[in-house]
């Protein structure tokens, strides 16, 4: 993985040194201080095709207010502690403004530290922590949040939190850590998300093996760049399940623009094939402005001979609802000249890898 250059300076933390990141990266600011950097922020060009600005904006805002909250309390942690900390698991993605999956089975609530060894583990009594060791520690490059408070390496994150997570769930999060790592340029350092992807497959295979290595590597297999929402994860994976070819998620469909002139994209795409999928929040319905930009984007795609299958939650909600929206897509992908094996119910993602 290509790591941020260090600056020249290093702070003795935690018992080892740890290199100071350069001005920019997550930045000196004092806590409270900092807007929180939205994993699924939408650009304006986004905001002028019609996707989700306002889930976004929603999402982003929440996310916002959850890393102040959780700023706060590991900054007066350190302080009763005397000594900058360094958090990991779940306290690590509220830092960074990475949504924690819903089937997280580690406490959200709960501070936890991070340390390289048993006999460096950090607790603190005024303001309790749990204390966690990871032996990768060393390979990781540690985000400075303030001056007493640290966040793992989020890849490193990604992997401590996989004896935690479903499959699926450790999928949705690796696509929402690659789109973070995109969106941020002092950490993309000119990567395209497909590389960021790489590397990061990268990074985990050349890791000493720990708790659910293999689950990693597996979901690595899975995992897509350019991925807008958690639902987009979701319904890729659902697809995957049910045996459908590999989509291609946010599809920017040539020569189809708004009449802006902002190119035009498709949440989940077969372009060789002119199927896609759009998933449709509660904002498409409820917000008039969306919904009309809903409209001309469908129009024109409909005019480019594209069919376009609309995914709310309620597609989503169960099995029988889920293996529904699959058949229809497939069934749209088999009129337009596509050779796969349909799945009649869904495949665990393991047995469907080994069988591919």
């Amino acid at each position: 993985m290509n790591a941020v250059p260090a600056s020249n300076t290093s702070t003795n933390v935690f018992g080892r040194s740890f290199p100071t990141p350069p001005p920019g990266v997550f930045g000196d600011e004092p806590p409270y201080e900092r807007q929180a950097e939205n994993i699924y922020a939408t650009t304006p060009d986004q905001a002028t095709n019609g996707s989700r600005c306002n889930a976004s904006s929603s999402m982003a805002d929440n996310l916002a207010q959850q890393k102040r909250d959780i700023t706060r309390r590991c900054t007066e942690a350190a302080q009763q502690h005397k000594k900058p900390l360094l958090f990991g698991m779940t306290t690590s993605l509220m830092l960074q403004s990475v949504p924690i999956p819903s089937d997280c089975s580690i406490s959200a609530t709960a501070l936890h530290t991070v340390s390289s060894s048993h006999r460096k583990r950090v607790r603190t009594v005024s303001s309790p922590t749990t204390p966690h060791v990871w032996k990768p520690l060393g390979m990781a490059r540690n985000v400075h949040i303030n001056r007493y408070v640290y966040a793992l390496d989020v890849i490193h994150t990604w992997a401590q939190l996989a004896a935690y997570c479903s499959l699926e769930s450790l999928i949705a999060l690796g696509d929402a850590i690659i789109t973070a790592i995109a969106r941020k340029p002092s950490l993309a350092q000119g990567r395209s998300p497909e590389t960021i992807l790489s590397d990061m497959a990268e990074c985990i295979t050349a890791m000493p093996k720990f708790n659910a290595k293999s689950s990693c590597l597996l979901a690595l297999q899975f995992m897509a760049p350019r991925v807008d929402s958690p639902k987009e994860s979701e319904i890729r994976i659902t697809t995957t399940k049910y045996g459908l070819p590999q989509s291609v998620t946010n599809y920017v469909v040539p020569g189809v623009t708004f009449k802006s002139g902002t190119p035009i994209t498709v949440d989940l795409a077969w372009p060789d094939f002119r199927v896609g999928i759009e998933y449709d929040g509660d904002q498409h319905r409820t917000d008039r402005a969306q919904w009309r930009r809903d409209q001309e984007k469908r129009e024109k795609l409909r005019h480019h001979n594209w069919v376009i299958i609309i995914a709310t939650a309620a597609s989503l909600a169960d099995e029988p609802s889920r293996a529904e929206l699959s058949y229809h897509v497939a069934r749209q992908l088999a009129l337009r000249g596509a050779a796969f094996d349909f799945n009649l119910t869904e495949t665990p993602l393991s047995r469907h890898r080994r069988r591919r």
